[in-house]
């Protein structure tokens, strides 16, 4: 049986974290590309390397794509598009939009010509606007367009939790939805230590320090990085999204996909709790919400609706 196969479209710290781990893992051979000449094929390398180490035989191999050549990446089971520019001083949101929607552009359509049946899972930031760039772009249905961010999300709150209460993380469960930004959706009711609802271990004070925190985890580590910006959480939950479709898992994480009238929102990526298997977002799970809950959610998705019509799609 051959494996299975996942291109990374980014080489940087997040792609190249994120590759390493589907081979330190021996989930799939993996393909890591990049507009620069030499650091993929290089990094993909020293990976390879690796394996005698490791004790893994997936294979690792980098290409530059700078001449648009994505031939490499022929017959992917699931595309993982990392790549985009980071926020520099004096770029607005909306400039940073344009010039990412240009990178994911481009990179879809060589991805619907390569491996036209894939899964692509989008981690480039505004990452919802850009799931749903990718989205319109390849023409595939629903199900195998989906956003990196719950997860990540998530596991910042489970952490900031399982410091708080002092126990194991593998005892504690959290639940976030809506975008990925600012206006994100930590549910603090739905987010359990061990079964037990956070409301009832936790102060009230303390959930709401750590639900603040959880919306500030990226800028917390840019502010601490200085150049540069979260990479070993983001790579380590693009896997486990990648692990739950390769196996067919019907793991419940929550991601970013296209709702269509569930949650009351309708044409637009928002993150909620999807079940993930071999068919990409195969089913999607409503959870019950309070009013104060889904006010937030709604607000949540108007966020990223405005940048969805500056884009223009």
């Amino acid at each position: 049986m051959s494996r299975k196969k996942v291109t990374v479209v980014g080489g940087g710290f997040v792609g190249s974290t994120t590759a390493q781990r589907i081979v330190d893992l021996e989930l799939a051979d993996v393909v890591l590309t990049d507009i620069l000449d030499g650091p993929p094929a290089g990094k993909a390398l020293d990976m390879l390397e690796s394996g005698p180490i490791t004790r893994t035989d997936s294979r690792a191999t980098g290409v530059s794509t700078a001449t648009g050549d994505y031939s490499a990446t022929a017959g992917s089971d699931i595309v993982v598009i990392t790549a985009g520019f980071p926020r520099k001083p004096g770029m607005s949101r909306d400039d940073l939009l344009k010039a990412n929607f240009e990178v994911v552009k481009a990179v879809v359509e060589q991805i619907v010509k390569h491996s036209p049946n894939c899964v692509i899972i989008v981690v480039t930031n505004p990452l919802d606007a850009m799931a749903q760039a990718a989205f319109k772009v390849s023409g595939f249905p629903k199900n195998r367009v989906l956003g990196m961010a719950g997860v990540l999300d998530s596991a910042r709150m489970s952490s900031f939790v399982a410091t708080e209460c002092k126990v194991s993380v593998d005892n504690v469960h959290s639940f976030v939805l809506g975008g990925h930004g600012d206006d994100m959706v930590p549910l603090p009711r739905y987010s359990t230590v061990a079964g037990i609802p956070l409301p009832d271990l936790l102060p009230k004070e303390r959930i709401d320090a750590i639900v603040e925190r959880t919306r500030k985890g990226g800028a917390e580590i840019v502010n601490l990085l200085k150049t540069g910006s979260a990479y070993y959480a983001p790579s380590a939950a693009a896997v486990e999204m990648v692990e739950a479709i390769l196996k067919d898992k019907k793991k419940i994480l929550p991601c970013a996909v296209y709702l269509d009238g569930e949650y009351g929102i309708k044409g637009l990526f928002v993150g909620v709790p999807v079940k993930l298997g071999a068919g990409g977002a195969e089913e999607i799970i409503q959870i019950k919400l309070s009013a104060e809950e889904n006010a937030a959610l709604q607000k949540s998705s108007a966020s990223v609706r405005e940048l969805i019509t500056v884009l223009g799609i």
